[in-house]
């Protein structure tokens, strides 16, 4: 991945993530393994998991401590009202914003 698109997805994965989480709940892991199984190679777990810190701390998600089979007990996140309504928001600006793109690109030359 480029150093642009790397740029651009850091812009959006907030939004990435609570969409998985939208999906159903999911631990740090979980939500990278599945972004990197759809392309997103380059991504960091650090950089989700620090991702999930802000999202916890925003009031975004429901935090579940779950026992794991190896090592300390898991946090299972899942979406919560307000982030449903964050998510509703990214989806809006979404759309605005690729619908201008679209036209701009199909004006090119």
């Amino acid at each position: 991945m480029g150093k642009q698109e790397t740029e651009m997805l850091k812009g959006v994965l907030e939004g990435i993530v609570l969409a998985i989480l939208a999906r159903r709940p999911a631990y740090g892991y979980e939500i990278t393994a599945w972004l990197r199984d759809q392309g997103f190679s380059d991504i960091a777990e650090g950089t989700v998991y620090a991702l999930l810190v802000r999202i916890e701390q925003r009031g975004l998600v429901d935090v579940e401590k779950v026992p794991s089979e190896k090592g300390p007990p898991r946090k299972v996140y899942s979406l919560n009202r307000h982030g449903h309504q964050q998510l509703a928001g990214f989806w809006k600006t979404w759309s605005f914003l690729t619908d201008r793109l679209a036209q701009l690109h199909e004006g090119e030359d």
